[in-house]
């Protein structure tokens, strides 16, 4: 999974900065992938090496911020980085990018229409491949609820039912965003008055039953028991609790409002040095049988590329419809002032 312990982040930028050494090389048989740690289907590397005669060289980041003050600190020789759609839409602004060349995406039909409908930051799809939605919900402890009848809404962080065992992430455009979802706002506003509103609904009404603000650690205290409700990301919880237990253990759901993804895309680097190599390997990863291997492997929903349902063989960790139906959390510039402003409030003040 993607989203790893803060010792795992240390050992990935360790590696990293090993692995970066060796992208100075010539060789032109060698495609530099730069994604995020335990991101990369090992078979379709594989699968993609032994077709094209070619060597994939990985290196692997923990957070976009790592990647991108990385590459702005001008680490060269990468040929293809995974970004969050926000730091896609960062990266084209500042001319990082290179177009995509079309005649090589011949997948392109693949890619499903309701993801690009989201894209907005690249509406036709000129810079950036879609390569996998995720998105944020809430999960309770089924084992723990007194009353099976509570809201499935956003309204139950403010059930006192889950009074000390509740846990929000650690992260101001999460929690602020479902709070502007649940009061019928756009998940990213700038309005004063709309934040303000989110603002007060957090710190009066959900705070008080949140134990904790946490955005890595809550999938081990849910399996322990001694978290009841959360808000993050499902796989962090699927990943710490027995297969065999999913069903009567986690109730994960997002909510009839919505909730904040995120969709991580494939793009090429401005000064890819193997440019044909990283189209070729855009395009081999929405190969039906190929991309299945990567829906096998981290149990999301095949929302992406709908084609491939017909190879997967695994269940997925939460139903597809659910992640459609939720929002991009948009690079909101100099306007994040205005959450950083008010999550201070939340966090550091009793």
């Amino acid at each position: 999974m993607r989203r790893i312990s803060k010792v795992m982040a240390v050992f990935a930028v360790t590696a990293a900065a090993f692995l970066t050494a060796g992208c100075s090389g010539k060789n032109e048989r060698t495609l530099y992938l730069y994604n995020w740690t335990y991101y990369t289907p090992k078979e379709v590397v594989k699968r993609f090496e032994d077709k094209f005669n070619v060597r994939v060289r990985l290196d692997s980041y923990s957070t976009c911020e790592e990647m991108y003050a990385k590459l702005k600190a001008g680490a060269k020789g990468y040929d293809i980085v995974i970004p969050s759609n926000d730091f896609v839409s960062i990266m084209l602004k500042q001319g990082m990018l290179r177009e995509l060349d079309q005649s090589k995406l011949t997948n392109r039909d693949k890619i499903n229409p309701q993801i690009i409908e989201k894209m907005g930051f690249d509406p036709e799809m000129l810079y950036a491949v879609p390569y996998a939605l995720s998105a944020t919900g809430v999960m309770v402890n089924k084992s723990k609820v007194s009353d099976p009848g509570y809201e499935r809404s956003y309204s139950i962080f403010a059930d006192k039912q889950f009074a000390g065992h509740a846990t929000m992430m650690d992260d101001m455009r999460e929690v602020f965003g479902v709070s502007l979802l649940h009061l019928g706002y756009d998940m990213n506003s700038l309005n004063d008055a709309e934040l303000d509103a989110a603002y007060n609904l957090v710190r009066t009404e959900w705070k008080p039953n949140i134990v904790k603000f946490d955005a890595e650690g809550f999938g081990k205290s849910f399996a322990s028991g001694d978290f009841w409700l959360c808000q993050g990301y499902p796989e962090i919880v699927y990943g710490e609790v027995d297969e065999s237990r999913w069903d009567d253990l986690i109730d994960f759901f997002i909510p009839p409002e919505g909730g904040p993804a995120t969709l991580d895309c494939m793009v090429i680097l401005k000064d890819a040095p193997h440019y044909e190599l990283a189209n070729e390997f855009i395009n081999f990863i929405h190969e039906p049988e190929n991309y299945a291997l990567f829906i096998d492997e981290f149990r999301y929903p095949c929302v992406v590329n709908p084609a491939a349902l017909e190879y997967v063989t695994t269940k997925p960790m939460y139903d597809p419809e659910q992640a459609l139906k939720c929002t991009l959390k948009e690079d909101l510039g100099e306007g994040l002032d205005k959450y950083s402003e008010r999550w201070q409030g939340v966090r550091f003040t009793d």
